[in-house]
């Protein structure tokens, strides 16, 4: 059995889709909500309803389990987000009712940055939350990635959608040249059910990223390309479009996690070839899976 935290999310439904698709039994930790759970539809799943902070619901959920993925964060969030409780306490309570239960593997998404001495707060919590992994006795794999893309996600369809409201211009994050590595959805889910059943991938932490170190200048001109949707591409300082951003987000007219702005004040890069080298992955290019945003 394999369960998964975050299994609801934009790469957790993709992910529990795949693992199905492999004929692996897989169980969803679900957090407590009065809402219905967004669930990979078609796809049989077992459910387990516990809160990251529910250490009892979690020991629950561990039963019979041989491998967790734990993607759940608190991101989405955005200034709303509560990292220590959700990335920092609960990973620790994963981490720990993972060991006790005697799991083989426990499977940890992150940030490439993640550091626990950050400035940033996004990459300060992942950071925290690895090291607690670390200590845990729990046979363990970190993947540190780079932002990424695909048919609903928050990274590109989040940047469309501020592009289609833009007055005629895209106000860009400092001077628009640090880079990032996209990585498409599926070469991410490839991975990650790689690493599953890869011995050399026990205890160690691993940073994956798209084939191109691409400005954010260059990202949006290959969105706009895509989507034939053209605006002027505005430098302005990470601050002011901070106010602006947290403006917008109070509205609830900003569709992206606010961590964004801190992500794109330095350069997000791992080497280009690792995927291809340790897993036989030819990761996609950019512009090539854009086509989802054409609807």
């Amino acid at each position: 059995m394999i369960l998964v935290t975050g299994g609801t999310g934009f790469i957790g439904r993709a992910l529990v889709r795949q693992l199905v698709t492999m004929g692996k039994p897989t169980r969803i930790l679900l957090r407590p909500s009065k809402s219905s759970p967004s669930l990979p539809r078609g796809i049989p799943v077992e459910v387990a309803v516990a809160s990251l902070q529910d250490e009892r619901g979690i020991r629950a959920a561990m039963k019979g389990v041989q491998a967790v993925y734990h993607l759940a964060g608190a991101e989405r969030a955005s200034s709303r987000a509560d990292f220590n409780s959700v990335d920092i306490e609960g990973t620790q309570s994963v981490a720990k009712a993972a060991a006790d239960a005697g799991v083989e593997r426990l499977v940890f998404l992150s940030h490439l940055g993640a550091d626990k001495e950050s400035a940033y707060t996004v990459l300060k919590a992942k950071g925290l939350a690895e090291n607690a992994i670390l200590q845990s006795r729990v046979p363990y794999t970190v993947l540190r990635t780079a932002p990424v893309y695909g048919p609903g996600d928050q990274f590109t369809v989040g940047l469309l959608k501020i592009l289609k409201s833009s007055p005629g211009i895209f106000l860009l994050p400092g001077d628009g040249t640090s880079r990032i590595q996209p990585l498409w959805l599926d070469d991410l889910i490839t991975c990650l059910t790689m690493v599953l059943g890869d011995v050399e991938s026990v205890n160690q932490t691993y940073e994956i990223g798209g084939p191109e170190a691409l400005t954010f200048r260059e990202v949006m001109e290959t969105i706009m390309s895509v989507t034939g949707i053209q605006r002027m591409l505005l430098p302005i300082a990470h601050v002011p479009l901070g106010r602006i951003a947290l403006f917008l987000e109070q509205m609830g007219q900003f569709p992206l996690p606010l961590y964004w702005l801190e992500y794109l004040v330095v350069d997000h890069l791992c080497p280009a070839d690792f995927l291809p080298r340790r897993f036989n992955i030819l990761p996609a290019r950019f512009h090539q899976k854009l086509g989802y945003l054409k609807s």
